[in-house]
């Protein structure tokens, strides 16, 4: 157990801004806000100013009152001027990541009641008729980036009017946007100043991120503009003591015989047990929707042992819930309803719940930013609060509690994505065309490689190349074609074959692994079994059922080099970046008793294999420098497959990734290397820049990787190093050991003057 505690600080406030309206001021100082912090003051000059802002400061340092001072003044201001004087109006666009955060932002607008602010939500929830008023009316809209893809960039001639008077447009929670999601954000973004340089407008970018390595830098290469950057946090805060848990070994053995801890969900059931039992205000973080459910579940029943009183206090919350049921756990956790909540990341971002006194983060959640966001959720309302980490069985975690000092001592990670990934850009200039013609003057905006891929664009017919520019060939809408959440043709619905309610919804590359024929699906605590999945259709059928066993899919997965990038030398190591092929299959399931995680049984599955073109960082090393290293031939392929595994879990301490970003294969012979390799791939169709990052990190990650092997008190090989959940080979074979050896071999042959 590690403990940290981050002091209490004193808040340094500033004058409200001299052009701030003295009924703005008002309004806000009616909040009981005397005076801003000099942070939100510094801000909310630069943005008046006319300057591109990114706002980086802790979580509750109320980044919003440094965006909120200029957006409502310049509407306040403009509440009089006539309606057909576009040069004299303003309008606010305020995009995040998830509906809940806009939500909540709505709210907090509203309540402001300040003259000549119309706000209103613009998202997947909203009605037709009220989409009709807000396109027409609203001045300060709120929207997420899905709707502006696909609902208000393409229809922007209904909102010319809003475009016109575009003064504001905030990014909220603006580090959360990397890897491929970033990259569809960045372009987004370029076709919405695309969009607003048409109707002769040019508005002021805003950005509010809690964590972000380097804002300036980051932000402005979001947005495609020059930034400035405001990153000193003057406001105040309780103490907040951090605990860091690695939960012990128990006597339960895995599939190889290697020993078990006690499992993150598990232990953070009790942790949230004990808390609840002592009124205390918690929120559980995990990463996956299911883990989220069996907490719950865990918590209620060993509550109705106890407090029965008290179990109905307690909620789980994630995403593909139904708009209703979020709202209704979002009230109930304001309201103080609801003593703990269960949640994936889909409560991570910025709705104020304050009140929290504590927060639990079952695993870690792929990014110091994420860790350092979801630990600030308690104590927002300035008292002191608690937060503890509970180490899942992986190489990161195992790391990361024998590591603290990797935690708290290093900056946080850079936001890593690529607005010029080929497979992202090709869809956002299909969809830019079709917006308005594309003019050669116009392709500055989009990056370097614009030009070339257009002309492939025209080669492949989606677009047709005339004097004026490019357009947009096809019927259909190009916005519509393309998703920027996951590849794979957009989200599967999960019906109840018995009632035909619709339970919720699933992207559908995770379809393959969690809702194949066969599979236990999981919402709001209760089980389903999956009867069909109907690809061509977007449908999963299930049925309710209680079972004592859940499922886990296996896969085979081949790589195939297609180019290199970028190479390293190093005496007998080879290092590289470049573009590969990922051939995978779902081949079969195995249902795993939910007390024991004994394997029950494996059955075959019938799914078609999937090809995914994209980057990964990969190296060779030769047999005999292997052999030197002190290994055997019979050892290769688990000393390899071992490496890989624990390189996996390691990545996201170098890259804004999470395991489940990125993916890997080992071999003892590639067919084109002709050597002993690993892979280390980004799982994105053109790459999420994950293993680039590896690549130019390479060292430093992989001492990492071999410290965290090291360091684990298993024998020979468990869940917290070189074991993997999401092996496709059941972790076999696997070799401890000689993991160590050959990375210690790799770590020798990398050259002191290089510095990755």
């Amino acid at each position: 157990m590690h403990r940290r505690s981050v002091p209490a600080k004193d808040q340094i406030t500033a004058p409200w801004p001299g052009w701030l309206a003295e009924e703005v001021k008002t309004t806000f100082q009616g909040l009981g806000i005397n005076e801003p912090w000099l942070h939100q003051v510094q801000a909310a000059d630069l943005i008046h100013a006319g300057k591109h802002t990114i706002i980086s400061t802790g979580t509750a340092s109320g980044k919003s009152l440094a965006y909120l001072m200029p957006s409502i003044d310049a509407l306040f201001r403009t509440k009089d001027t006539a309606a057909n004087d576009a040069s004299a109006q303003a309008s606010v666009l305020y995009i995040c990541p998830t509906k809940a955060l806009a939500a909540d932002q709505l709210s907090s607008v509203e309540a402001l009641k300040v003259p000549g602010v119309r706000a209103a939500a613009y998202d997947g929830d909203t009605d037709q008729g009220t989409r009709a008023w807000v396109r027409q009316h609203g001045n300060f809209v709120f929207t997420n980036p899905d709707m502006l893809h696909r609902g208000i960039l393409p229809n922007h001639p209904a909102w010319s009017r809003f475009f016109k008077r575009l003064k504001y447009v905030v990014i909220d929670e603006a580090h959360s946007y990397r890897g491929v999601f970033g990259a569809h954000v960045a372009n987004l973004m370029r076709r919405l100043r695309r969009i607003c340089a048409h109707y002769g407008n040019h508005p002021v970018f805003i950005g509010a991120s809690a964590t972000s390595s380097d804002p300036e830098e980051s932000f402005g290469r979001l947005i495609g503009a020059e930034v400035s950057a405001v990153t000193r946090d003057f406001s105040a805060s309780g103490e907040l003591v951090i605990g860091l848990w690695e939960p012990p070994l128990s006597e339960r053995t895995g599939e190889n015989g290697a020993p078990l801890r006690r499992t993150a969900i598990a232990e953070s059931a009790s942790i949230l047990t004990d808390l609840m039992a002592d009124h205390v205000r918690t929120i559980v973080f995990i990463k996956s929707r299911r883990g989220a459910e069996t907490i719950a579940t865990l918590t209620r029943k060993h509550l109705e042992n106890f407090a029965p009183e008290l179990s109905v206090r307690l909620a789980a919350y994630r995403s593909g819930y139904l708009p209703r049921e979020r709202r209704e756990v979002e009230r109930k956790l304001r309201s103080g309803e609801l003593l703990g909540v269960t949640s994936t990341s889909a409560l991570e971002l910025g709705i104020d719940i304050s009140g929290l006194d504590a927060v639990v983060v079952a695993g870690w959640p792929g990014t110091r930013a994420s860790f350092f966001q979801q630990i600030g959720r308690a104590g927002r309302s300035g008292q002191d609060a608690l937060a503890l980490f509970v180490a899942a069985e992986d190489p990161l975690d195992t790391y990361l509690v024998s590591h603290p000092e990797a935690i708290f001592d290093l900056g946080v990670e850079a936001t890593v994505f690529d607005p010029q990934n080929k497979y992202v850009l090709s869809g956002h200039l299909c969809a830019a065309a079709q917006e308005n013609p594309l003019r050669p003057e116009e392709l500055e905006i989009f990056g370097p490689h614009t030009e070339a891929l257009l002309e492939s664009l025209v080669q492949r017919g989606y677009l047709r190349r005339r004097p004026a520019g490019w357009f947009w060939t096809h019927p259909q809408h190009a916005a519509g074609m393309f998703s920027i959440r996951a590849d794979g043709g957009g989200p599967v619905d999960i019906i109840d074959a018995e009632t035909g309610a619709l339970l919720g919804t699933m992207d559908s590359p995770q379809s393959h692994y969690q809702a194949h024929p066969g599979a236990i699906y999981v919402h709001q605590g209760a089980s389903y079994h999956v009867e069909e999945l109907d690809e061509q259709n977007h449908v999963v059928i299930v049925t309710r059922v209680n079972p004592d066993y859940y499922t886990t899919a296996r896969d085979l997965t081949t790589v195939a080099i297609e180019a290199q990038e970028r190479t390293s030398t190093h005496r007998e190591l080879e290092i590289y970046f470049g573009d590969v092929i990922v051939t995978t299959q779902v081949v079969s399931y195995q249902r795993k008793s939910i007390a024991s995680n004994e394997v029950l049984s494996e059955e075959p599955l019938d799914l078609e294999a999937r090809d995914l073109h994209t980057k990964s960082v990969w190296f060779t090393l030769t047999e005999q420098r292997l052999l030197r290293a002190g290994l055997t031939v019979d050892q290769f392929p688990g000393a390899l497959h071992a490496a890989e595994h624990a390189m996996i879990g390691l990545l996201p301490l170098v890259a804004t990734s999470d395991r489940w970003d990125i993916g890997g294969v080992s071999t003892a012979l590639h067919m084109d290397t002709g050597h002993p390799t690993i892979f280390v791939y980004d799982a994105e169709p053109g790459g999420a820049g994950f293993a680039e990052r590896g690549f130019e990190k390479f060292s430093t990650w992989v001492r990492a990787t071999r410290d965290a092997i090291e360091a684990c008190e298993c024998r020979s090989g468990c869940p917290s190093c070189v074991q993997s959940p999401k092996c496709g080979n059941r972790n076999n074979p696997l070799d401890k050991a000689g993991a160590v050896l050959l990375l210690s071999a790799v770590l020798e042959d990398v050259q002191p003057r290089h510095h990755f």
